[in-house]
């Protein structure tokens, strides 16, 4: 049996980079990893789903929704969790 890598499963499974469906399987996971980040960050100042949901007017539901898929983030609540919520800033990179 063949062992093949993450890449080529991804290029079999969901096309190659470039595709419609691989890059909105990139663009989830990038969701993904922003929600991860806000858990992340969320924990590092001890603070539970519910304090940061009433320091940024959300709902607690919300805010668990974020952490487990950050697809459906606006900008603002964006920078509200992580300026308000956190005392952070955002830095929001584009490449081309």
């Amino acid at each position: 049996m063949e062992t093949k890598s993450w890449k080529e499963i991804k290029d079999s499974v969901y096309g190659e980079k470039g595709t419609e469906r691989r890059d909105e399987l990139e663009r989830d996971f990038e969701g993904f990893k922003i929600g991860l980040q806000l858990k992340k960050a969320r924990l590092e100042k001890n603070l539970t789903q519910n304090e940061l949901a009433e320091l940024v007017d959300k709902k607690r539901e919300y805010i668990s929704k974020i952490e487990n898929n950050g697809s459906n983030l606006t900008l603002k609540t964006l920078y509200d969790i992580v300026e308000k919520g956190f005392g952070g800033k955002v830095k929001i990179q584009i490449e081309l």
